[in-house]
């Protein structure tokens, strides 16, 4: 059973089920939106521009330290960057066996989130041999892929994530399409170009962005444009029949409406389950919150010098990230998906002056696109609360059983 934000004490870390090793602190392509290069953190580049096998080993070794002290028997490692696939073939079968080795009295599992544009034969095998999970990001057809999703000279990706996404599937390697939400286009064109490259499922995320910048470089001028694109995505999904394709926003929204909880970070206000570790060994929070201030993911931490033990030991904004507490925005305490959406993703409230007491900047978008799934589902709010309270006590009874 997932964790419950409930059985986490304040002040102790959730339990760490998955680690996010950022491989790599360059990439090959200069998305505009993306929030580790483009949204004014600059950590990045003091950081060395690949992790070194030393590094990589004391991170396992420091993993596995914590497992066993934890009694944990199932992990997942997620290969991250930048581009993660500028490490090599070679360098990451190294690693994967390493890591199995190390952590063979576990059940680990593998993936890797990747532009593929650097795929092909050799790095397929290998993500074949290892049982690695895929993650593409790909934002549609050429024409709207192409827009952000470009070169350090300018030129659009399309040509070559397809070429990438070819070998995946000449050797039957599953794959899952990420899919930032592309304002303005049109939602069943962009989502039917992505189902016709055959994935296992696709993930939709709202752009990243905070208060102070949100719009300017969209230049939106409709009041809910992604609910907008959503929306007619998901009826598409709804009448195709859910279980055709698996849209982690739409499924984890209605786990939330149906008294559940939600396991994505972006909703549901739950603590973090998952860690990220740089380049240099640092060891870091949500990345994301890269776009707030240059440096706030950043725990002071390194594995090079700590292990995981001391998580609790971090300063108490990350201490709140980790385990769920950050409070409620004061302006959502009234809302009645507060203690469903719980104000949305963490980094779009912030706001310099004010923090993350803000309601998100997709805030509008989020509860048409609630609304939209409760009347589907024929779920009122009220509803939602009973649910999760007779949910909350047959979790009691069965925690006092064990």
């Amino acid at each position: 059973m997932n964790t419950r934000v409930s059985d986490v004490q304040i002040g102790n870390p959730a339990p760490l089920n998955s680690y996010v090793f950022k491989v790599a602190s360059r990439c090959n392509l200069n998305c505009t939106y993306c929030y580790v290069y483009n949204q004014g953190d600059d950590t990045w580049r003091s950081r060395p521009a690949r992790m070194s096998d030393k590094t990589f080993e004391e991170a396992v070794e420091r993993i596995r330290e914590f497992a066993l002290s934890e009694g944990r028997s199932r992990l997942s490692f997620s290969f991250h960057g930048g581009e993660p696939c500028l490490i090599g073939p070679i360098t990451f079968d190294r690693w994967c066996r390493f890591a199995r080795e190390r952590l063979s009295f576990l059940d680990l599992s593998l993936a890797i989130q990747t532009n593929a544009t650097l795929l092909d034969e050799a790095w397929c095998s290998v993500l074949k041999e290892h049982q690695v999970a895929v993650g593409v990001s790909i934002d549609g057809p050429r024409e709207v892929n192409d827009r952000a999703r470009i070169d350090h000279a300018g030129k659009g990706s399309y040509d070559d994530i397809v070429r990438g996404l070819a070998f995946l599937r000449k050797q039957d390697i599953n794959f899952t399409l990420l899919c930032v939400i592309p304002i303005g286009a049109e939602p069943l064109g962009v989502h039917q170009h992505l189902l016709s490259l055959d994935p296992k499922r696709i993930n939709y995320l709202l752009p990243d962005s905070r208060h102070s910048i949100h719009g300017q470089s969209t230049n939106i001028e409709i009041s809910t444009p992604c609910a907008d694109f959503l929306i007619p995505v998901f009826e598409h999904w709804w009448q195709q029949g859910t279980m055709s394709l698996r849209i982690p926003i739409f499924i984890q929204i209605a786990r939330l409406i149906l008294g559940g909880e939600s396991d994505l970070d972006t909703l549901g206000g739950g603590p973090l389950s998952f860690i990220f570790i740089e380049t240099d060994g640092d060891i870091e929070s949500l990345d994301v919150l890269k776009i707030c201030e240059s440096g706030l993911a950043n725990t002071h931490l390194n594995v090079h010098s700590q292990g995981f033990d001391v998580l609790t030991e971090t300063p108490s904004f990350f201490r709140d990230v980790l385990v769920g507490s950050v409070p409620l925005p004061s302006a959502c305490v009234n809302c009645p998906e507060s203690t469903t959406c719980a104000g949305g993703y963490l980094p779009h409230r912030y706001r310099p002056g004010s923090g993350f007491n803000n309601a998100s900047i997709w805030c509008a978008d989020i509860l048409k696109l609630f609304s939209h799934i409760r009347a589907r589902l024929n779920v009122t709010p009220h509803e939602t609360i009973l649910r999760r309270r007779a949910l909350d006590e047959l979790w009691r009874l069965e925690r006092r059983e064990q």
